[in-house]
């Protein structure tokens, strides 16, 4: 559905991304994790047609993403990039019928069928694949749940296809079907969550000390961080608890 071939990007004379290859079958949800400065926003460009490889080929729907015009691109493939809108005059309903550009004619008609107004909104939804760059981010834990749920129900009911650079890994491994972990613009792993978290991969990709352990509820691998002073927290001030009293022994003047 989605592949990287021996992907290649240089920029500024540094080598960004150096042999990167893995396929994303239809249906897949893959996340893309990996410290700051891996390489993985810049995948997810040439995975999208954003940019352009220097070396190496993406493909969709086995067929050079680069061959595709836009308006074909945008009808198989929804971009959610990093960063949120910057402040405009539009209208929430001015700024989704942007999102209607592939559908539209040169006039900027909508192209000429039967479907009702309605339908042919449902219809521009029936995408092959979405590319979201760090979705979550600035969402607090409610939103992201609700965002990652909504995207995993569309691809249950549509066989949607994802791909999604994620920093947060335990949300990865709650919503991704494999994971590709970037290193320094090389693929260091690649595979079900559970084979690819593990504490050595941790230490060896982002220098962090980590136990992981199964998610009581789904099974998948939860990574909990180890402090480096290795010394249990204590707070700075002895929290109160709901009948005044010190949690730590005493009582309060009431």
């Amino acid at each position: 559905m989605i592949e990287a071939r021996q992907l290649v990007k240089r920029a500024g004379g540094q080598t960004i991304l150096e042999g990167v290859s893995f396929r994303v079958e239809a249906g897949e949800i893959v996340g893309i994790i990996g410290p700051n400065g891996a390489g993985k926003s810049t995948l997810l460009g040439l995975l999208s047609g954003v940019e352009r490889p220097d070396g190496g080929d993406a493909l969709l729907r086995g067929r050079s993403v680069s061959a595709y015009g836009r308006r074909e691109l945008a009808r198989l493939m929804a971009v959610l990039q990093q960063g949120g809108l910057p402040e405009t005059a539009f209208t929430v309903r001015e700024v989704v019928e942007m999102g209607r550009f592939p559908y539209q004619n040169w006039l900027g008609d909508e192209e000429a069928d039967s479907l009702e107004v309605i339908e042919q909104a449902l219809a521009a939804m029936r995408l092959t694949a979405l590319a979201a760059a760090e979705p979550t981010t600035y969402l607090d834990i409610g939103y992201q749940m609700q965002l990652l749920d909504t995207v995993r129900a569309w691809q249950r009911r549509d066989g949607l296809t994802v791909v999604a650079v994620l920093h947060d890994l335990n949300l990865a491994a709650q919503y991704c079907d494999r994971l590709l972990v970037l290193h320094q613009g090389r693929v260091a792993a690649s595979g079900r969550p559970e084979q690819v978290l593990t504490p050595a991969l941790l230490r060896e990709v982002y220098d962090a000390d980590a136990d992981v352990l199964q998610h009581p509820q789904t099974g998948r691998p939860q990574v909990l961080l180890n402090p480096r002073t290795g010394e249990a927290f204590e707070p700075a001030h002895k929290a109160l608890d709901t009948d005044g009293e010190q949690a730590r022994g005493g009582t309060t003047k009431r």
